[in-house]
């Protein structure tokens, strides 16, 4: 632990005290922003110096405002990228260079080569975030061969595994990890959405919404792993064709999913509205949230539609089933079964009073999945380092 002494220093008592330092390790930078805000927050809270190791090729405006001190290195995704040899070497003398108290590593590649340099020169506590582990509950084979695998064995080089949802929680309790906490994910500002007036008539009618439509939504970015597919699918067999269906995201899916809905002849039911500034607006002008995602850790998204309350139509995986129970604020459904969930769907658009009770459960439930809850169970992990 470093010591400084000085007036104008940030942390002084009486002349001189110890600044506490601590790095966070991940893949990517916008890592920090997206999901680490509120760590860093609770970090400098409690004095420590934040440092920052990642790949900061996606830098932008939105990292500056986190006041940490950046450590690029060459880490990539990909577990077969043999830059990460190389990576690994850059990571061991950034922990080096800084007398740092602990490592809080995040993503696959992060948590990997963290433990692994931690391990190589004596750094501890270990601290390792599994976002949704890749190995699941219907995982590819090929993800249990490798993920579960190169976790259970760095599990014995970690203290605490911080896992956001009941399977990965169990799974983790079965490595060799000192210990294995339990958050509700990175958490939700489930007042926001209380706090946001707008006017949902005027609201519809900018999003050019027929008067009296059903609003379905859908948030996500378009890739595989989002599954707006079957989403289209499902939305094409529904018996009540009085709906508009507005998706909300970008990605390289995009203009296959704008053909497949001019294919199955729901063209003009669907707005692809991409990029979205005014989230909260569109969740409380609308009425039902679809989410048929086939992998998640703890979705934020459907914390969000949550909080506005919105019942839940998504699919019965791991993250979705810690949030909704099927028939108690919304319907699950296996990710591919777009027969189920267009019934799921047409069930909840004929019955306004089930679509009520089911926003009333949704909104008081997600208050479990507070960013302020979160905030103090790490809070007390910190203050255990």
């Amino acid at each position: 632990m470093s010591i400084i002494c000085g007036e104008n220093l940030k942390f002084v008592a009486k002349g001189c005290d110890e600044v506490k330092k601590i790095l966070i390790v991940s893949t990517v930078s916008r890592q920090f922003y997206l999901f680490e805000q509120g760590n860093i927050e609770v970090l400098q809270s409690l004095g420590y110096e934040v440092h920052g190791a990642a790949n900061f090729e996606d830098a932008n405006e939105r990292l500056d405002a986190l006041d940490i001190i950046r450590h690029p290195f060459d880490i990539q995704r990909s577990p077969f990228s043999l830059k990460n040899i190389k990576a690994y070497k850059q990571l061991k003398e950034i922990m080096k260079s800084q007398d740092f108290d602990a490592v809080h590593c995040h993503s696959p590649m992060g948590g990997v080569l963290a433990r692994l340099a931690a391990k190589s020169i004596g750094l501890s506590p270990v601290v390792y975030t599994a976002h949704g582990f890749h190995f699941y509950d219907g995982a590819p084979r090929l993800n249990w061969l490798i993920y579960y695998n190169v976790e259970k064995y760095l599990s014995k080089f970690t203290d605490t595994i911080v896992t956001i949802n009941k399977e990965d929680y169990a799974r983790a309790k079965t490595f060799k990890s000192k210990n294995v906490i339990s958050v509700p994910g990175i958490g939700v500002d489930s007042s926001k959405f209380d706090n946001v007036k707008v006017d949902k008539i005027k609201k519809r009618e900018e999003l050019e919404i027929p008067q009296g439509a059903v609003v379905l939504l859908s948030i996500g970015e378009m890739i595989k792993r989002k599954n707006h597919e079957i989403a289209l699918k499902a939305l094409a067999q529904l018996k009540n064709r009085n709906y508009v269906f507005l998706v909300c995201g970008r990605g390289e899916l995009e203009n296959h999913l704008k053909d497949l809905a001019q294919k199955l002849g729901i063209g003009d039911k669907v707005r692809f509205l991409g990029f979205r500034n005014d989230i909260p607006e569109i969740c409380i002008a609308s009425d039902i949230f679809v989410f048929p995602s086939y992998q998640e850790g703890l979705p934020v998204s459907v914390m969000e539609a949550m909080s506005a309350g919105l019942p839940i139509i998504a699919s019965r995986i791991r993250g979705n089933t810690d949030l909704i129970q099927n028939g108690n604020g919304g319907y699950l459904n296996e990710p591919d079964d777009f027969w189920g969930i267009a019934k799921s769907i047409d069930k909840v658009i004929e019955n306004e009073k089930l679509r009520a009770e089911m926003g009333i459960r949704n909104k008081s439930e997600v208050k479990k999945y507070d960013k302020q809850v979160v905030k103090e169970r790490m809070r007390e992990l910190y203050m255990k380092l």
